[in-house]
């Protein structure tokens, strides 16, 4: 089977690629600018596509002959004209239908948890309305919703780990006690590649997240009891926060967003009603397995 990885050579992308190789499946890595994944060797590499998911044009060139469709590509932060609604919804939509009329045979979308049309967060009501979009493209599509993922170069545990080992005063959102649900970025990948590896699935979405919930001051502590310091972990409320994130915009790479705070306000937890990594025969790597991962960030804890 030839699979085509749109953002192949992303966080998750590159090691969705990496699974999927090792089962033997035929891929090509999809991203923007065609560049070598970190992924495989000289002699099991997936190939090179330049395509844009952004460029409609770009897309159906680049899925020639596939007989399935990953889309892990991601946007976290808006900025100029790349917006949530763009990425999520409308481009997401292009690859679906160029998915249909090229005969692919299986479309994985990646979503997120918590996916809602109706929420007022703009990322989450992106989500929502990029899975029912590309669902009219594309029925048969296979939603799978994460929560947040984590592992070596990610975006939250790696600030995390830098932040606790650096800072003896951490300032917490609000109380600290927003609920999550941290997935191993590998565990995300094996899903997606099982999916695709056994065809026989009656179930169109499936959730996936971490073996523990934890409190936000809770995924502190444990961070900080991992390399042996103890900040003082001090409540700042929501509004300080997104006053800071509004100057924070202004700067040309913001450390946070208004957007990213308002996520912080909501528990990111799979609801229990979908099936998920157990049901895939995936026993899912805890919290506690994955932060000394980030270990070689090149962080010093203090002294």
């Amino acid at each position: 089977m030839k699979v085509a990885v749109f953002g192949g050579t992303g966080f998750l992308g590159r090691r969705i690629v990496g699974r999927l190789l090792d089962k033997g499946f035929e891929v090509l890595a999809v991203s923007r600018r065609a560049r070598r994944a970190a992924v495989g060797s000289e002699a099991k590499a997936p190939d090179q596509v330049k395509a844009d998911i952004l460029d409609r044009s770009s897309i159906g060139p680049a899925i020639a002959g596939s007989n399935a469709v990953v889309n892990a590509v991601s946007l976290y932060v808006e900025h100029g004209g790349l917006t949530f609604e763009r990425m999520h919804v409308t481009a997401a939509a292009d690859l679906a239908s160029a998915a249909r009329q090229a005969g692919v045979e299986r479309l994985v979308h990646i979503s997120g948890i918590g996916a809602d049309p109706r929420s007022a967060s703009r990322y989450i009501k992106a989500r929502g309305r990029g899975e029912g979009a590309v669902r009219n493209s594309f029925p048969d599509t296979i939603v799978l919703r994460s929560a947040v993922m984590i592992g070596p170069d990610d975006a939250f545990l790696t600030t995390l780990v830098r932040l606790v080992r650096l800072l003896p005063v951490y300032p917490l959102f609000g109380q600290g006690a927003t609920r999550l649900q941290p997935v191993y970025v590998g565990d995300v990948a094996e899903a997606v590649s099982r999916l695709l590896a056994d065809p026989i699935h009656d179930v169109s979405t499936f959730e996936v997240g971490g073996p523990r919930i934890l409190r936000y001051r809770e995924l502190v502590r444990e961070i900080a009891r991992t390399f042996g310091v103890h900040p003082i972990l001090v409540p700042m409320p929501f509004a300080a926060w997104s006053t800071l994130a509004l100057a924070a915009e202004f700067l040309p790479t913001p450390p946070f967003t208004r957007n990213q705070i308002d996520l912080m306000r909501q528990d990111n937890v799979t609801t229990g009603g979908m099936p998920g990594l157990p049901e895939l025969g995936i026993e899912p790597l805890d919290i506690e397995q994955v932060i000394p991962m980030i270990e070689g960030s090149g962080i010093k804890t203090r002294t």
